[in-house]
This record gives C-alpha cells, sequence and structure tokens, in this order.
C-alpha cells in the first residue's frame, strides 16, 4: 500500500445525504481522497476489489448484508484495507461484533469533521479508533462475568453445605431452626440459580466450581 499519496477512502452509507455529507468533510483535506461511494454490502465489497481503498467507512444498519458481514467480507478479500464504523446505530453488542469482524474502529455519525477526518488518518496508520460508548461496551464485553453461586445468599450456602452432607429437608430444618417449607424453599431456589434438576446434581455442581468447601 502506498502510504505517500492521499489516503483513499471508500463511504458506505444506504443514505446519499450521509455519502454526500462525508463528501463534503473530506473537500479540504488534500491528504484524504474519497474515491467511491457504496449504498450496501454486496457494492461495497465489489468496490474495494476494484478500487483497492485505504480506509473504508461502514454504517452498520444496512438492508442486505450489514455492517459486520460487509466489514467480514472486505477484510478476507482485501486484508490491507482497515474498515472504520460510522454508524448513527449504537448498540452494546454490535461494538464487538464489528471488532471481531476486522474493523479498525467504531464512530457515531454525531462526531465532527475534524474529528472524523483524525480518525481516518489513525485507522490508516494501523491505530484503533473508539468512541468512549464503543470503548465501554468493549470493556464490558471483556469483563468476566460473575461465578456460579455468586448470587447464593449465606443461607442458601448453609442449605447447600448440608445438602452436601446428605441430609434431608427435615434434617437440615433441625439443623438450622427453619421450617421444612423454608428449606424447601431455599432449595428451590438455589437449584435454579446454580441451574441443576435435582439435590445431587446441586451438589456436583457446587463442588466442580468450588462454592463448597473442604
Amino acid at each position: 500500500m502506498d502510504k505517500t499519496g492521499p489516503i483513499r477512502v471508500i463511504a458506505v452509507d444506504d443514505h446519499q445525504v450521509v455519502r454526500g455529507g462525508i463528501k463534503f468533510a473530506l473537500l479540504d483535506h488534500d491528504d484524504i481522497e474519497l474515491v467511491g461511494e457504496a449504498d450496501g454490502g454486496e457494492d461495497a465489497v465489489r468496490l474495494c476489489v476494484q478500487a483497492q481503498p485505504d480506509v473504508v467507512l461502514m454504517d452498520m444498519m444496512m438492508d442486505g448484508m450489514d455492517g459486520v458481514e460487509t466489514t467480514r467480507a472486505i477484510r478476507e478479500q482485501c486484508p490491507q484495507v482497515q474498515v472504520l464504523i460510522l454508524s448513527s446505530f449504537y448498540d452494546e453488542d454490535l461494538v464487538p461484533h464489528a471488532m471481531q469482524a476486522g474493523a479498525i474502529g467504531y464512530l457515531l455519525k454525531g462526531v465532527s469533521n475534524q474529528e472524523l477526518v483524525e480518525a481516518i488518518r489513525a485507522a490508516h496508520a494501523g491505530q484503533p479508533v473508539l468512541a468512549k460508548e464503543a470503548m465501554a461496551a468493549l470493556v464490558e464485553a471483556a469483563a468476566p462475568g460473575p461465578k456460579l453461586g455468586d448470587d447464593l445468599s449465606a443461607r442458601e450456602r448453609e442449605v447447600l453445605a448440608l445438602l452436601a452432607q446428605g441430609l434431608s429437608n427435615k434434617e437440615i430444618a433441625g439443623r438450622l431452626f427453619l421450617s421444612v417449607a423454608t428449606v424447601k424453599y431455599h432449595v428451590r431456589l438455589l437449584l435454579s440459580k446454580l441451574g441443576a434438576s435435582s439435590r445431587a446434581e446441586a451438589v456436583a455442581l457446587a463442588w466442580q466450581h468450588n462454592i463448597l468447601q473442604e
């Protein structure tokens, strides 16, 4: 890829007004050249193969192939092309999907012309570009989820420990000074929280996931 000439850009959006706005935003910058426009995913992939751009500005919500599918297809056929998502639609689930498909950045259409230009330059240089909303979504997606059993109450843990000792509901009730009905209620709750279909499965899962201590 020739790094010395203007950055070659393609705008992909199913709204002509948006593509016109992008074209206008890039007019005053000699180091960036809009070399093509596409109103859908299929056209975008064909255009990338023909025009060999440096950066593609990609909408997310389009008829036919959406932004994620189109990004994946472009990256497979033209791996040297950087795809920068530029979307009015924000969903925390879409951001990691877009990045997994090969996008280098995710911006919302409310960005200023200067922010867009700087993002194109950064993407061309191989630098990730993320709106703060997109960054938060990626951090949340990367965070480990709660461990099995984290949502058990102290009482449910007590009941579970006694289940592991093989005690019946009546015996657990006597040990904890509860009614049998209350013990049944706690057993039902902890089975639900552990995703177990039986008392034995609940105990097995508890040992497997270190919910019970020796």
